[in-house]
């Protein structure tokens, strides 16, 4: 009985341990990804380049990502991962210009950006200090992405505004759930390659920065 109970405390030591070199390695490449984002859309925006630049960049790093989940375990996909948010990042330019062109545009974009901010360290918290299992929220979140995706490719048909707004009200509410849902899973072991935590954090904090920027941008308007 002694010998058990010496060797869960350890076992659950260890755990933690490795958990919480997961969560430093995770935000430690997280914070140089979103650096090196900014500094990728920063030059795409001084091309002056067109909008499709954005849809040609997604393209490509949305089939970087099966390459990255294939090297996930392999020293090689630290370099897949900065390209994937460096194209990211260089596709935004062109958005980031028309924002920028607009009346207070560039406090659009800090409004934006805070608001990711806010959002992200807020849900990152709570997640973090609570250590709530936010697995349950899995199937949900991909249906709603589903949708989302759906409703957005037919949008481009029909044109309608207020579909414009709702469909970004319903990401920014899905990215915040799939920046607990990450999170937590970190947390409570689920995830452990800190490669992909990183994706998946990225993602939600970009989705969720353009769907905030379209929202204020549509107001402004």
């Amino acid at each position: 009985m002694a010998f058990n109970h010496s060797y869960t405390g350890q076992k659950v030591a260890m755990s933690t341990v490795e958990t919480n070199k997961v969560l430093k390695n995770t935000y430690f490449l997280l914070a140089m990804t979103l650096a090196f984002s900014a500094i990728t859309a920063a030059i795409s925006m001084t091309m002056a380049l067109p909008r499709f630049t954005g849809l040609v960049c997604s393209l490509i790093a949305f089939g970087l990502l099966f390459v990255i989940q294939k090297k996930a375990n392999s020293s090689s996909a630290i370099g897949l991962v900065f390209l994937f948010t460096g194209l990211l990042g260089f596709g935004l330019g062109p958005m980031l210009s028309h924002y920028a062109a607009m009346p207070n545009g560039s406090l659009l974009i800090a409004q934006a950006l805070g608001s990711t901010a806010l959002v992200f360290f807020g849900l990152s918290a709570y997640a973090l200090t609570t250590k709530k299992d936010f697995s349950f929220m899995g199937g949900f979140l991909v249906v709603g992405m589903l949708v989302v995706i759906v409703s957005s490719l037919v949008n481009l048909f029909i044109g309608s505004s207020v579909a414009f707004i709702a469909i970004n009200a319903a990401v920014v509410l899905l990215m915040s759930g799939f920046i607990l849902y990450d999170t937590s899973r970190i947390v409570n072991g689920g995830e452990t390659n800190y490669i992909l935590a990183t994706v998946s954090l990225y993602l939600s904090i970009y989705n969720l920065f353009t769907a905030i920027l379209a929202l204020l941008g549509s107001s402004d308007d």
